[in-house]
């Protein structure tokens, strides 16, 4: 019996051999996940199924057991890198077949797809125009080079000092020019859009007019010029204040038509807010300036962020939802089927995927620009590999001994 027990210990061994060696081929490999094999005893029953003989026949592998902790992650120059720090995998379309993998290492095809180096597409939500994500099933992701869609200007917020020190304008004797500085006390400019795209400057003049009795304190007038064109000639609005120099006019106002300038365009309809402006004993200042539209920009760059989210940057300094990389979990991970090329397929073992968005559940975080290293210890695979080096010399010198022993009895006289 002992030759049977030596060879199933010389091929248990070997087997061990054949894995530590598996293990340090791939210890480069981005996303490899190390394998273990795990050994069962043998023992033979009895044809009653019961008082098996108390002596053992040897060892057999029972499974190779890959070992899916985290890998070291790894920065890269490459954005389109992505590293799981946690649980989960990459769900890959690969011409209709859904696989799964751990190697962050991505590129755009022809088309804009993001693929791995095989060609398989990741998937994840897409997004539309407007930057909505689409959160049904997953679909491969595509880098939209499209130009952003201009907006046109439907808001300016500003906030304001207006120096309550300034000496009072009447309109009666000194009528508002804007080409006359001596007319109007201060003034802003700010580039507002059309519906193409196209940039104007929209001017606003701010005059202090002497109170109406029984007021105490006067109003500001406020007056607008489009691309150095007065907008009407009686103010857009008027501002008060009370006696602290805090603004008493409703906010918004009405929207102001500002008229187009270049052919074609349709021209803002903008709403003032002056919400937080003051009328204090200091002089004129500009605190908050802003509007919300913007020319067309062309897709500059992107990135993506710990919740897959990737986001494109444009020439016109506006940022879009591009779409979001999802990722995939399994109750039991060491079921799933290795394909090779560092991906899996789910089998009934593995149970079905969990599929959601990274930093959710049980699934990890990404870091873009980085990768996800093997989790083989070199140090220990070559431990490992002297102790199965060992074991196979020590199951061969058993059967050496038995070939001694049966060389004895044949030398019997």
């Amino acid at each position: 019996m002992s030759f049977q027990q030596g060879l199933s210990g010389l091929n248990a061994a070997a087997k061990n051999l054949d894995v530590i060696g598996n293990n340090v081929s791939n210890a480069s490999t981005v996303g490899f996940k190390q394998s273990q094999a795990q050994f069962a005893d043998v023992y033979a029953n009895s044809l009653t199924g019961a008082g098996g003989s108390g002596v053992g026949i040897g060892t057999k592998v029972a499974v190779v057991a890959q070992q899916f902790t985290q890998g070291n992650i790894t920065a890269t120059n490459n954005p389109l890198d992505i590293a799981i720090n946690g649980g989960g995998f990459f769900r890959m379309d690969n011409s209709g077949e859904v696989t799964y993998q751990r190697n962050g290492q991505f590129q755009l095809d022809r088309m804009g797809f993001i693929v791995n180096p095989t060609g398989a597409k990741l998937t994840g939500y897409t997004a539309n125009a407007s930057g909505v994500l689409s959160t049904g099933a997953p679909s491969p992701l595509s880098i939209n080079t499209a130009d952003l869609v201009p907006q046109i200007t439907t808001e300016v917020n500003a906030v304001l000092n207006l120096d309550s020190g300034s000496t009072p304008i009447d309109a009666a004797t000194t009528p508002f020019d804007m080409n006359d500085p001596t007319t109007f006390h201060s003034s802003t400019a700010i580039s507002v859009y059309d519906s193409l795209g196209n940039s104007q400057t929209l001017q606003t003049y701010y005059v202090l007019r002497p109170p109406v009795a029984p007021a105490t304190t006067g109003v500001w007038d406020v007056y607008a010029a489009n691309d150095g064109t007065q907008i009407g000639a009686a103010p857009v609005t008027s501002l008060g204040f009370n006696t602290s120099g805090i603004l008493q006019t409703a906010m918004p106002l009405a929207p102001l038509a500002v008229p187009a300038t270049a052919t074609g365009a349709t021209g803002p309809s903008v709403t003032f807010d002056f919400t937080g402006t003051t009328q204090f004993g200091s002089a004129f200042s500009v605190n908050t300036l802003n509007q919300d539209g913007y020319t067309s920009g062309r897709l500059a760059g992107f990135s993506i962020g710990a919740d897959g989210m990737v986001l494109g940057r444009y020439t016109n300094g506006q940022s879009a939802v591009l779409g979001q990389v999802v990722l995939a979990n399994f109750a039991n991970p060491n079921g799933l089927q290795q394909l090779g090329n560092n991906m899996w397929a789910e089998t009934s073992a593995s149970g079905t995927p969990l599929v959601g968005t990274p930093d959710s559940g049980s699934l990890g975080v990404l870091q873009s620009s980085a990768v996800e290293d093997s989790n083989v210890d070199l140090t220990a695979e070559l431990v490992n590999m002297i102790t199965a080096q060992r074991v196979y010399q020590a199951n061969a010198q058993t059967i050496k001994a038995q070939d001694a022993v049966l060389q004895t009895l044949v030398n019997l006289r």
